[in-house]
């Protein structure tokens, strides 16, 4: 991870100041705030701000009835009650803002999301660093034969090194070339703005992303979920780690709910009730294609 020494000058004069404030505090978020926590071989996530908690979540759930006489425990079930429900309002109530810093091609994936606001570091206007993301050897794998968009046997030997050599070396010489361009020994070199179209894209950009918990939430089910491309999920796992500790109501229920539960159709359902019977279900007599019978069984194994 590479943090700029004016941008580790800002987190420790950050860190260093203590104001009081009337507004909901997540103490679990505090610990967090201004923390850069490294990610793949350049990158870091840190949390810039945030609004809310758990209490506001069940502040906007019972907006007719104030706080009363409820305890905690109601506050818990309540949420898992919202989120079991699919209930999405009360956790747009609370909000976090995030600095990234990630490969470009991970930065398309992730604007997929367009539920957020979003502001990234500009090329047009500044000299991007000389920064890429090289796969560790262990990430280093082949096309999938059964999954069209995923990896897979690893690689090794001579093919690894081939492929790493090739990626070195390409990043290195794009940037050699990105350089010449904007600088012409005095003279003025040509527009950053067209200049950067040559780079890369495991070039590192940064930006600031801010997003409501329901949002992120339904991000976190997609890219930390087992088969999300590694490259993004490590960003997703080390976000996880980060809700967890702000809002851990919410983000139990939502393990529980979302990230460890499953959603089934009508007739995988019936397929379900059927077999507690003690019928003997197949893919033949269970009304669904080859392709959901597979999902299906993987799903109850």
């Amino acid at each position: 991870m590479t943090l700029t020494p004016e941008q580790q000058a800002e987190i420790d004069q950050i860190r260093s100041q203590s104001n009081p404030t009337l507004r909901a505090v997540s103490e679990g978020m505090e610990r967090h705030l201004y923390t850069a926590y490294p990610v793949l071989d350049h990158g870091f996530v840190r949390v810039i701000d945030y609004m809310g908690d758990d209490a506001a979540i069940c502040q906007a759930a019972r907006v007719s009835y104030g706080k009363g006489t409820k305890s905690v425990q109601n506050d818990e079930g309540l949420i898992r009650y919202l989120m079991r429900h699919w209930h999405s309002t009360p956790f747009e109530m609370c909000e976090i803002k995030l600095h990234v810093k990630l490969p470009v091609f991970v930065a398309r994936q992730w604007i997929r999301h367009r539920t957020a606001n979003v502001n990234e570091y500009s090329a047009r206007y500044s000299i991007l660093d000389r920064e890429f993301y090289i796969p560790a050897p262990e990430h280093i794998a082949a096309q999938s034969v059964v999954n069209n968009q995923g990896r897979g046997d690893i690689l090794t030997g001579d093919e690894a090194a081939r492929v790493l050599e090739i990626l070195k070396a390409d990043s290195a010489r794009a940037y050699d070339n990105y350089q010449s361009l904007i600088s012409q020994d005095g003279q003025q070199g040509l527009a950053r703005e067209l200049a950067r179209m040559n780079l890369p894209t495991n070039i590192y950009t940064q930006w600031y992303w801010k997003v409501d918990l329901h949002n992120l939430l339904h991000f976190l089910r997609l890219r930390a979920d087992a088969h999300a491309q590694y490259e993004i999920r490590v960003y997703a796992d080390e976000i996880c780690k980060i809700v967890a500790d702000w809002v851990p109501f919410a983000y139990a229920a939502f393990e529980d709910y979302r990230m460890g539960g499953a959603t089934l159709s009508k007739t995988a359902l019936d397929c379900v009730r059927r077999m507690i019977k003690g019928e003997n279900v197949t893919q033949e007599n269970s009304g669904m294609s080859k392709g959901e019978w597979r999902e299906f069984s993987q799903l109850l194994d």
